[in-house]
């Protein structure tokens, strides 16, 4: 199902980053290109259906690419693209309000 925008951009950029799961897979993945595994040992409490899920909707919406290597077993890795690279401004900015207000 298609995704429905208003004219907000700040709408429109929260959808994208709409939940804590894909903003702990963005702050991963500006780190650089990630198995599924390391995603997944890496983002506490996540589970499989719903890491799975997440990336499948940053790669619909262009944040994600997934690289599939005809090997076996499955080699796949996630890394950003240049749009989801945009969005390193966000999280660093959330990072920033997080240090000053998180113990207070």
């Amino acid at each position: 199902m298609a995704k429905v925008y208003t004219n907000c951009p700040v709408e429109y950029t929260a959808s994208i980053i709409s939940n804590k799961w894909k903003v702990l897979i963005l702050r991963d993945l500006i780190e650089g290109t990630k198995r599924y595994n390391e995603l997944n040992r890496s983002i506490v409490g996540i589970s499989a259906k719903v890491l799975t899920q997440n990336l499948k909707d940053l790669e619909s919406d262009g944040i994600v690419k997934r690289k599939v290597y005809p090997v076996v077993p499955p080699k796949v890795e996630y890394s950003l693209t240049e749009k989801g690279q945009e969005l390193k401004g966000v999280l660093d900015m959330m990072k920033e309000f997080g240090l000053k207000y998180k113990d207070k």
